[in-house]
């Protein structure tokens, strides 16, 4: 019975710890790789209907982002530390390195530093608002402080507790995305050979 009751107390002494800013970094860096699946809303002003889309993704630290939407079409996309592979319906991979289109590569540099909270990076970009929900939940709003980010989106907020959860995009002609994951998984730790060969064009 005592040590139930202290199991109890432990317990709650844990869940009313405060999320931080630095300790959600910790957390996101002790999971080397995430699977997810994804689905997205579109909501473009002057249209009736939001455009939806889902797949699945899957993030790695030592490779990078891997987006695969289902619906409504086929398309892939591949984002590491030196380029952007873009795969639609089959067609040939459409790749984009900082070189080639720097505007492009700096956005999907960003867009994979939101899905890993790489705090360093954001703060380069971004006026972070981080804000402690309760519950183990959390919310980040970021205000774009550079350019051609801040002529692009009014903020982007990130909210998620153990895992990212969604990302909302504001944009400076009034449309909004949101992105909602779900059944994320963490094992195997390590990416499996067919994971391996996502990577590879």
């Amino acid at each position: 019975m005592i040590r139930m009751l202290f199991t109890l107390l432990m317990l709650t002494s844990l869940s009313v710890q405060a999320v931080t800013l630095e300790a959600l970094q910790q957390r996101f860096a002790s999971q080397p790789v995430v699977r997810a699946d994804f689905s997205q809303l579109r909501t473009i002003k002057g249209m009736a209907q939001p455009l939806k889309s889902s797949g699945q993704l899957l993030i790695a630290q030592d490779k990078g982002l891997w987006w695969q939407q289902a619906k409504p079409f086929p398309l892939t996309l591949v984002l590491d530390e030196k380029r952007m592979v873009q795969v639609m319906n089959g067609q040939p991979p459409e790749i984009v390195t900082a070189d080639s289109n720097p505007q492009m590569f700096q956005f999907n540099h960003l867009l994979r530093a939101l899905f890993q909270a790489d705090r360093k990076v954001l703060e380069q970009n971004f006026a972070l608002d981080f804000h402690d929900l309760g519950q183990d939940r959390w919310r980040l709003v970021l205000t774009p402080t550079t350019s051609p980010l801040d002529k692009l989106f009014n903020n982007i907020t990130l909210q998620g507790g153990a895992y990212l959860d969604s990302i909302q995009l504001n944009d400076r002609q009034g449309d909004r995305t949101d992105i909602t994951l779900s059944n994320q998984r963490l094992t195997p730790t390590q990416l499996t050979d067919e994971e391996q060969q996502r990577f590879v064009f």
